[in-house]
């Protein structure tokens, strides 16, 4: 059973895009796919995308469109969408996906018809209120059928006019990069005047993926958006891999002191969380670009003070290697992950201090003592939650690395984003 298997420590590994055998390619990002989506369906585009992410996350959102009118073609490296037909009425299951909740809940104001908004549980406690409130500023006609500002929703789409509009985007910048998107396809263009933005990287990426496509976003004095009507183009994009995925090996071999050679990265990605490789270096971790790869050896760890306000979903990969690293190492400005799929500090406070790590819980991060720092870690059996959480169950798994008797309950909830990461975990700490 994946939860109980057996984790070794990782030497070598050569990790990429070439077919190197089953196990060998780092998926494609995330963030990037489901802009791509969006966007097909909000110009009502014809767009191949080549190296999609394929998971939980993106099959929800092919079928989200696929209930909006637009054909959708399945291929072994691609999607094909053609949402020239958009349109009808219908209900969207999310799953836990809050990047296609937020993007949607805009998006379905522009599109022909009416649409219900909904996914699990925890979905239903994911903040939208500000992306809500800003939408109904610009006409849109969006009734919450629950808890105000949560899902689910009703959308009445055709009712987002455009124009200005304030936005609060403090608790996820996925408020913003959703307003920015839908404005392509107002008849008017819009304004967004921004009160707070946070994780700014992510918009980096919106504006990235509306400018491959023929869209075109101003940035204005005062932190502000203007969004030009229109411009949008199919034709064919391809995905990047993704670094938040990549993060689980390079932190694997940091944590083992052992080596890891990752291919189909790019150097010059504006994804936000290639900045961990910072964080990485700051541990001591020697982390080396070269022309067609990325070479990540570990070694001893020290201690960082981080402030990871724009790369979130890297806190629970950091923690995993905190407990192994010279002194105590901080986490700071991170209050929005209580808003994830899980409240992921809390989480990995009670996991980590479950194997026995002293882990301190503050309002806005974590401070993690070295405690297995040249000293073994326990060996006795315990096991430790996932919370329904991708990212907590990767995470804890580095741990299992160095920390034997580590077992994961509900260790399929990687299928999120990573379905292969368990196959994958098990080549890398095998070769």
């Amino acid at each position: 059973m994946q939860s109980e298997q057996t984790l070794r420590p990782l030497r070598t590994l050569d990790v990429g895009m070439a077919p190197r055998g089953p196990w060998s390619r780092l998926p494609g990002s995330k963030s990037i796919t489901q802009r791509y989506f969006n966007l097909a369906l909000l110009g009502g585009l014809e767009l191949a995308v080549h190296h999609p992410l394929v998971s939980e996350d993106t099959f929800h959102y092919l079928r989200a469109l696929e209930i909006c009118g637009c054909s959708v073609e399945r291929r072994a490296e691609s999607v094909r969408i053609d949402a020239s037909g958009r349109g009808g009425e219908g209900e969207i299951f999310c799953g836990a996906g809050g990047t296609m909740m937020r993007f949607l809940t805009a998006a379905l104001t522009v599109v022909p018809g009416t649409w219900r908004l909904d996914g699990i549980e925890r979905l239903r406690q994911r903040p939208a209120a500000p992306l809500i409130d800003a939408l109904r500023q610009l006409g849109a006609e969006i009734r919450c059928l629950g808890e105000p500002g949560l899902p689910p929703l009703e959308i009445l789409g055709g009712s987002l006019r455009g124009g200005r509009a304030r936005l609060d985007a403090g608790a996820s910048s996925q408020f913003l990069s959703a307003m920015l998107m839908a404005g392509l396809a107002t008849p008017r263009g819009l304004e967004v005047e921004l009160r707070a933005l946070i994780s700014e990287p992510y918009v980096d990426l919106t504006l990235d993926a509306i400018a491959d496509l023929g869209g075109t976003v101003q940035r204005l004095d005062g932190g502000a958006y203007r969004v030009l009507p229109g411009g949008l183009t199919g034709g064919e994009v391809t995905v990047e891999a993704d670094f938040s995925a990549a993060a689980y090996p390079a932190a694997a071999a940091a944590v083992s002191g052992g080596e890891v050679v990752l291919r189909g990265l790019r150097r010059d990605s504006r994804q936000g969380d290639k900045r961990f490789l910072d964080v990485l270096r700051r541990m001591g971790v020697e982390v080396i670009w070269a022309e067609d790869h990325l070479r990540v050896r570990g070694g001893p760890l020290c201690a960082v003070d981080a402030d990871l306000a724009d790369i979130p979903d890297q806190v629970p990969t950091l923690a995993a290697l905190a407990p192994f690293a010279e002194g105590t190492t901080v986490i700071r400005n991170v209050p929005h992950l209580r808003h994830k799929e899980s409240d992921r500090l809390s989480a990995m406070h009670r996991e980590l201090s479950a194997v026995g790590v002293p882990v301190e819980e503050m309002a806005d991060g974590l401070r993690i003592e070295g405690i297995w720092h040249g000293s073994p870690p326990p060996g006795e059996p315990v096991e430790v939650a996932s919370h329904g959480d991708h990212r907590i169950a990767m995470s804890m798994a580095l741990v299992g690395l160095r920390r034997p008797g580590l077992s994961i309950v509900e260790p399929l909830v990687v299928a999120k984003s990573y379905p292969d990461f368990w196959q994958h975990l098990e080549a890398w700490v095998q070769v």
